[in-house]
């Protein structure tokens, strides 16, 4: 596979400009708690972190849809928030980055998504979460359906964000598939093993290696594993193309026309990974939008991945930054 350069990377990020990406999928909001540990706690083997400061970032589908923003793209996103005030900080932080709000409001008590980190000293000591992860009901399901029927045809690409979350169900699925592809719209998947069997005939689906290996019941030990797994995802969904994203070994391309490929990986440094598949989903459909081809807009994803993680918490990468990347 050619190696994308300097220029070609800054041609192609030019062209993301004013890219409109439809993000569909599971909305969460992000919650930081920052400060140190400098003892033990007297009551639990556990460390004590005095907190020094509180931010809120969107994740799941809304950090998909920031990245997407941030690299100079336009977005409108699809899921669900609840009647709660973790709901109105979703929605203002969609104003605030600018992505189009196409949010269904759940009801029956059911709460927006959150999760809340506890970082001390740079390193996440836990995490807890906060959500109803069943299926939404029929009419909050119905009002997403309409929502992605409204938005899709000014869109040049679908990104579907499932975090098993409830949002991602086999009536949209059966709905979106077929929209897109009458509008001629390419759908990107970032997956859930256990909704595998909903992702059949979309364009690309982009997996880690363990997702990967839990998906075909093969474990990766070698390049024989690993282009096995390839092939086997491609045939179980009927799919254009895997990228399947490998940590510090950087990814590898498995498209159905065409050699696979292996993309070292760009990152100098991992503080946190939090978030990188979003980068990387989102970097991969502007590409795609903007005309690159897959190989190419893989590789422009790789090195945006490796900016993103090189950050601590929920992160976006900007075209500066991902330029300065192919500099290295």
């Amino acid at each position: 596979m050619k190696r994308l350069g300097p220029d070609a990377a800054s041609r192609l990020l030019k062209q993301l400009r004013g890219r409109r990406v439809l993000v569909a999928g599971d909305v969460m909001l992000d919650e930081f708690l920052w400060g140190s540990v400098s003892r033990i706690s007297p009551e639990a083997p556990v460390p004590v972190v005095k907190v020094t400061r509180q931010s809120f970032h969107l994740g799941g589908a809304g950090n998909v849809a920031c990245n997407v923003r941030a690299l100079g793209g336009e977005a409108v996103v699809v899921g669900v928030v609840g009647q709660d005030g973790a709901g109105e900080r979703v929605r203002a932080a969609l104003a605030e980055a600018g992505v189009e709000d196409g949010l269904a409001t759940a009801d029956g008590g059911r709460p927006t998504t959150v999760k809340t980190r506890i970082i001390a000293h740079h390193q996440q000591v836990v995490r807890a979460d906060r959500e109803l992860a069943d299926d939404v009901p029929a009419r909050v399901e119905e009002a997403l359906i309409e929502r992605l029927r409204s938005a899709l045809p000014s869109c040049a690409a679908v990104v579907l964000s499932d975090y098993q979350k409830g949002v991602v169900t086999p009536r949209l699925m059966k709905a979106l598939v077929p929209l897109a592809r009458a509008h001629r719209v390419p759908v990107l998947v970032d997956p859930k093993v256990v909704h595998f069997p909903l992702y059949r005939k979309v364009t690309v689906v982009t997996p880690n290696q363990l997702e990967a290996e839990q998906a075909t019941g093969r474990t990766i030990l070698g390049p024989g594993d690993l282009f096995a797994v390839g092939a086997r995802i491609l045939r179980l969904l009927g799919c254009d193309a895997v990228l399947v994203t490998r940590g510090e070994h950087g990814m590898a391309l498995f498209p159905r026309s065409g050699k696979p490929s292996l993309i070292p990986t760009a990152a100098r440094e991992v503080f946190d990974v939090t978030g990188a598949g979003d980068t990387v989903i989102a970097t991969l459909a502007l590409g795609l939008c903007a005309g690159a081809s897959l190989p190419q807009a893989a590789m422009l994803a790789n090195h945006a991945a490796g900016v993103v993680v090189g950050k601590v918490g929920t992160a976006i990468v900007t075209p500066e930054e991902l330029l300065a990347s192919f500099k290295r």
